[in-house]
């Protein structure tokens, strides 16, 4: 069931909590996308199925939630994901991340690290606003965007996107894969190697910097960005079910 958690400023999220044992995962949505998507789905029946807690939700400006996407910057998004979690879980954390959202969850790892035990990363984006957007940008582009304070660039899954100055700027203070990242916790990377939006090339270099020596990268050959075919989705249950303790050992714990 929806129900709505006030950010604390007047603005509403959807939030779906689902009651069970712990760790709770926590699914981290990408950008443009919403709790209501394969991946969400997925494993929202699998922990409904198995007796697990989860929590899901849409950051403002996304699906059900309010506020207006142009106002969204990784601050805010960040923000959205740790009042959903401070307020509606406790106890051990599983994260679960696709594309921005992978990057949303090492933010909330680092800000919560006596939380969170263990991260699972789909496609994750460390860093997109710069290197996937600012740096794919031509100089006309840029020019616009700082002058004018928006831009709008085409998608490959809907409507063009609206790209703030906003945006790009404060993706600069979470920037993450040019120093050590302090996460020490488990970490599983899935990415298919024919993503067209981020390189699989990011996860392997993700690893590199993250300090713990518990973490692996699944490349996934024919895997697309949304890795959400049946295969892709088994993959993940797959890859989670240890972390939860469903392999006969014990579930992850902080």
């Amino acid at each position: 069931m929806t129900v709505r958690l006030d950010r604390g400023d007047g603005v509403s999220l959807a939030v779906r909590p689902l009651p069970g044992r712990a760790p709770t995962v926590v699914f981290l949505p990408g950008f443009r996308s919403d709790m209501e998507g394969d991946k969400a789905s997925f494993l929202a029946r699998r922990c409904a199925a198995s007796g697990q807690a989860m929590l899901r939700f849409d950051y403002s400006g996304h699906g059900a939630s309010g506020g207006k996407f142009e106002d969204g910057t990784m601050s805010r998004w960040s923000e959205d994901a740790l009042v959903a979690i401070d307020r509606l879980t406790a106890g051990p954390l599983i994260l679960v991340g696709s594309s921005m959202g992978g990057w949303i969850a090492l933010l909330a790892a680092l800000a919560r690290p006596h939380r969170v035990a263990g991260l699972v990363g789909l496609a994750a984006a460390p860093d997109f606003t710069e290197r996937l957007m600012w740096d794919a940008m031509a100089p006309p582009e840029r020019t616009r965007l700082l002058t004018e304070g928006v831009l709008m660039l085409p998608s490959a899954y809907g409507p063009p996107t609206t790209i703030t100055r906003a945006l790009i700027e404060d993706g600069r203070r979470h920037l993450l894969l040019d120093a050590p990242i302090p996460i020490t916790a488990p970490v599983r990377l899935l990415h298919g190697q024919a993503d067209p939006d981020v390189p699989w090339e990011t996860s392997l270099r993700l690893a590199a910097r993250l300090a713990g020596a518990d973490v692996r990268v699944i490349l996934v050959k024919d895997g697309d960005h949304r890795l959400s075919r049946p295969a892709d989705l088994a993959l993940l249950g797959e890859t989670l079910a240890p972390l939860l303790g469903e392999d006969g050992g014990q579930p992850l714990a902080v």
